[in-house]
């Protein structure tokens, strides 16, 4: 029986919590809109016959130097700020007119569900996000240690054509609309590691300090 998602404020599921919740969808809630509500479906596929993958490990270290190699020089020419996220080192780069300002570790999108790679711009921001339960409804708010969002929610990409395939624990369909973004989390122990449907997780402390730097229309590219 597929899991009906249910959404807040306009807002649609987020994919964010793999290897916690498996088979499920997130969803934020900010103010209200009157954006209307999108449904989505999840379904999640019978994976008797197939074991959990392994963990996948932190990422090594770099330096700032092999940090700046993957940028493309156009980026390095682009005045003002804008955030960078290297998907292959795991972390986030902050630049300002085209020089690294700060970087971050980061956890990005398992194999399969990888966080969308291309060029996109903040399109949304939440302080304090509060997490709905998919199948039960319960509501984590910010002061809740499990909120799975932490306390700050950075949205850049939304997604309507669905998904599909093995997150490293089952088999799951996802139909309708997903977003992707930056947010904080309770496990640090993701951060640096492929573990996600595709948002992007960030230490506590750091998720807080790109919040206020970012705006609404602030550049975010994403690395293959």
């Amino acid at each position: 029986m597929p899991v009906r998602i249910p959404f807040v404020s306009g807002l649609p599921a987020l994919a964010a919590l793999l290897l916690l919740l498996p088979g499920v969808a997130l969803s934020v809630e900010a103010e209200p809109t009157n954006d209307a509500s999108v449904a989505s479906e999840t379904t999640a596929a019978p994976s008797a016959k197939r074991e959990p993958d392994p963990i996948p490990p932190l990422a090594a270290a770099v330096s700032d130097a092999e940090s700046m190699q993957r940028v493309p020089d156009d980026l390095l020419q682009r005045v003002g700020l804008q955030l960078v996220l290297d998907r292959q080192h795991r972390q986030l780069l902050v630049l300002h007119d085209g020089v690294l300002t700060r970087r971050f570790p980061a956890a990005v999108g398992t194999v399969g569900w990888e966080t969308p790679a291309g060029r996109f711009s903040v399109m949304q921001k939440v302080k304090k996000p509060v997490w709905t339960h998919p199948v039960n409804g319960k509501k984590l708010g910010p002061d809740d240690a499990t909120n799975p969002l932490g306390s700050r929610w950075i949205g850049f990409y939304r997604d309507c054509k669905g998904r599909e395939g093995w997150d490293g624990e089952q088999y799951l369909d996802i139909d309708g609309c997903t977003v992707a973004g930056f947010h904080g989390t309770p496990y640090r122990w993701t951060v640096g590691r492929a573990v996600s449907h595709g948002c992007v997780r960030l230490y506590e402390e750091n998720v807080q300090e790109i919040f206020e730097l970012v705006r609404v229309g602030t550049p975010v590219t994403v690395l293959p």
